[in-house]
């Protein structure tokens, strides 16, 4: 049986038909609207790009329309003239002209053509702006902040006046003090916005800066804050670094080279110099093993230099703990440090005992250039030099200048063997030998072992001369006098046009006044002639050979009440050979 629809039922649906209907043409014709719309939009921003609005000026330059990078290069062009020159101030009344390179001030291109609009952007604004005409801007300026600092300091140091910054400091144990002045100076701020604003312009327009006051960081409260709190106590007296078994104490004068008063946040604040302390300490203690107390020149005066006691310490407990006994009142001034002591063998007071007190004999001798001579004679001094002989100890120039080798500083020269010169290392040596047996002999020291040199050297006093030679042929003297005796040898080196210098001196207590004769020359012999062979030979003249005696005549002096006879020193000088060297490639070696 067929089912029929309720009439009224149909009669509301045929009358949804048209609106349905409609509405589908609004939706589409919307849609079509939207599309429209967009498309427009999206040929908007393709066919603004990149270009600048139109219309649009920067610092006057015109560059409307263009593309951002042709619209930089006409920003640039068109500013050439502009950016060219210095910019022109005055400081107060006084033209100056400030270089925009050096104060590091330059026009970003890039960034005012973005900043004009000149960018892809899909910003409504943008293109509508782009579209509808641009605007005025002022370039972008870009200051390089350290040029601009370094500028800024040229113009204060020409212009101005620095603030002097107060100062404390030490002398040995005096205080020192650099009292704080205010400056005059441009206002960084100040002088960065007249020197931005002056960059492009040209209106004629020349900003006058003035100079402010420059107030220095460390004022006359800081000094004195400064002196009470730390610099008067650090010199009010010595402090005493106590090692356990052993203290010793630092003198201001000595210590205050490793303290510094530094400015930091508008204050003087103690600083302490590590390496300079360490310094100090190692002065009057060493570190681990001890060191004898010893005697030497000091302004050319013998002088004690007191013993060390070797002390095995932490520098870093030093360190941490000296500043606040420095500024500590006085029975609080003694820094306790952890260490193991061990005292010297030979004391200050051994040494004091040993009374050198005055030079008892100098001797001085002389040599002809040669370069070897300088470099030997002057290591053997250096090695010399300083040298205490206790009483009863026997000197030797061997052990003390030793083995002359390239490695002990020691070069090659000439040297006598059998009868004639030839070279070797450590030539030139005995001259040392020669200066310091004279030294010797006029301070009155035994004789133990000398050897004069086998020919006649006219530079040496006749009879009172020796050589040495390593293994062989000793210098060896001792000190028989109740006093020690420290022996000072020095070089001056010689020159193509200036002799050069030997000198040993001895000094002790006087004990004997010394006195000498030379006898006559006797059993003369004659040279000979050698003919070598060799392509190493040395040519000589030769002369005759002879026997010399030397008398050493001893008087007490001082409080020295003994008695000593002459002494005489015999010696046989054989010939000098004269030498031919026949071999026609003799070398002179």
């Amino acid at each position: 049986m067929p089912i029929f629809a309720n009439q009224s039922d149909v009669a509301e649906q045929d009358a949804d038909l048209p609106d349905r209907a409609g509405g589908r043409v609004v939706f589409w014709l919307l849609l079509g609207l939207a599309l429209l719309v967009a498309g427009g939009y999206v040929a908007a921003h393709y066919a603004a790009a990149d270009n600048v609005p139109r219309g649009t000026t920067v610092s006057g330059v015109d560059i409307g329309g263009h593309p951002r990078a042709e619209a930089a290069q006409r920003l640039q062009a068109g500013l050439a003239e502009r950016v060219s020159g210095p910019i022109e101030i005055t400081i107060e009344g006084e033209p100056v002209s400030v270089d925009p390179d050096v104060a590091g001030i330059a026009v970003d291109y890039e960034a005012s053509v973005s900043e004009a609009g000149g960018e892809r952007s899909w910003d409504p604004v943008r293109l509508w702006n782009y579209f509808t005409g641009g605007q005025d801007f002022e370039a972008e300026i870009d200051v390089d902040e350290e040029a601009f600092g370094q500028a800024l300091a040229a113009l204060d140091k020409e212009h101005g006046t620095p603030p002097r910054e107060g100062k404390v400091g030490f002398e040995g144990a005096s205080i020192t003090t650099v009292e704080p002045r205010i400056g005059r100076a441009l206002d960084p701020a100040t002088t960065r916005d007249a020197l931005v604003a002056s960059y492009l312009a040209d209106d004629g327009d020349v900003p006058d800066l003035e100079l402010s006051k420059s107030v220095p960081e460390v004022d006359e409260g800081d000094v004195a804050e400064a002196k009470q709190a730390f610099a008067n106590p650090a010199v009010s007296g010595p402090v005493t670094l106590n090692f356990g078994e052993s203290s010793v104490q630092l003198a201001p004068a000595d210590y205050t080279a490793a303290l510094r008063l530094q400015p930091v946040d508008g204050e003087l604040v103690p600083v302490l110099k590590p390496k300079r302390l360490a310094e100090v300490v190692s002065g009057v203690v060493a570190d681990g093993a001890p060191v004898d107390a010893t005697v030497a020149l000091v302004g050319g005066r013998p002088t004690v230099v007191p013993a060390k006691p070797g002390v095995t310490f932490d520098q870093k407990q030093v360190e941490a703990g000296f500043l606040d006994v420095v500024a500590a009142p006085g029975p609080e001034r003694t820094l306790t440090v952890d260490a193991k002591v061990d005292k010297a063998d030979f004391t200050t007071k051994d040494a004091q005992a040993l009374q050198i007190k005055e030079r008892v004999s100098t001797f001085t001798t002389y040599y002809p250039h040669a370069e070897y001579r300088n470099v030997n004679l002057g290591r053997a001094a250096e090695l010399v030099n300083g040298t205490v002989l206790k009483p009863g100890e026997t000197f030797s120039l061997n052990e003390t200048v030793g083995e002359r080798t390239v490695a002990n500083g020691f070069t090659k020269g000439y040297i006598i063997s059998d009868g004639i010169l030839v070279q070797d290392l450590g030539g030139g040596v005995s001259q040392m030998a020669t200066t310091t047996f004279n030294a010797m002999f006029f301070a009155g020291l035994e004789d133990v072992e000398h050897k004069p040199h086998s020919f006649y050297i006219d530079r040496y006093p006749i009879g009172r001369e020796a050589t040495v030679a390593w293994g062989s042929v000793d210098l060896r003297f001792k000190n028989d006098t109740p006093y020690g005796v420290l022996i000072q040898a020095s070089v001056t080196p010689s020159t193509p046009s200036s002799s050069g210098v030997v000198t040993v001196s001895m000094y002790s207590t006087k004990h004997w006044n010394i006195t000498t004769t030379t006898g006559e020359r006797h059993n003369i012999t004659k040279a000979e002639v050698r003919r070598i062979d060799d392509r190493k030979c040395h040519p000589n003249e030769g002369y005759g050979g002879f026997d010399i005696d030397v008398v050493r005549y001893f008087e007490p002096a001082g409080a020295n009440t003994e008695t000593r006879e002459p002494e005489t020193f015999s010696t046989t000088y054989t010939p000098s050979d004269t030498v031919i060297c026949t071999n026609p490639n003799a070398v002179d070696e």
